[in-house]
């Protein structure tokens, strides 16, 4: 487990892409699109940092869905090398935590070097125009435990690009495992 952190890149419109789900269905940006903005979040099954916030992600997936965001969930890593990401494994987490997004495989790993996604959990907001607005963290942490007193970073970033189209000019990237990169 190596934590490296992520570095927001503003502006930048969102890349396209078509992922085969948990759910067997093929997902693509433009379907999960939200009418006032997106949550794209690198994730995966095995990383300490990802199990740690899994369950605030849901729900703030859940609620951001009333604010006009939608969310989906993009795993990134060689699964050859971290069969505990597995296409399998993914579904089994998924149906266990009822998730409320999609959760694609990226196999080539074309998604994430697109996106320039550095860990798992790595979250990318979107506006309505598919601007990125936020790239930071769900909340502080502190030994893969959410901080005392710390706010919803992600989620109230959320619901300031639903509400204004902008995020907020003061962003603290999120922190997790380094994605799993196939050597070839």
């Amino acid at each position: 487990m190596a934590a490296t952190t992520s570095s927001p890149q503003i502006g930048w419109k969102a890349a396209k892409f078509d992922l085969e789900g948990t759910d067997g269905r093929q997902h693509r940006l433009a379907e999960v699109c939200g009418p006032k903005g997106t949550l794209v979040m690198f994730i995966c099954n095995h990383c300490p940092y990802v199990q740690a916030v899994l369950d605030d992600i849901i729900r703030d997936a859940r609620e951001l869905e009333a604010h006009g965001i939608r969310s989906i969930a993009i795993m990134p890593n060689d699964t050859r090398a971290y069969p505990a990401d597995s296409l399998e494994n993914m579904k089994r987490l998924a149906q266990e935590k009822k998730l409320p997004f999609p959760y694609v495989v990226d196999r080539s790993q074309e998604v994430a070097r697109s996106y320039d996604a550095d860990c798992t959990p790595d979250f990318f907001g979107f506006n309505a125009d598919l601007e990125l607005q936020y790239r930071g963290r769900i909340y502080e942490m502190r030994h893969l435990q959410r901080a005392p007193g710390s706010g919803r970073n992600l989620f109230d970033a959320m619901v300031q690009i639903a509400r204004t189209g902008k995020g907020p000019t003061e962003q603290v990237p999120s922190m997790g495992c380094s994605i799993k990169w196939r050597n070839s």
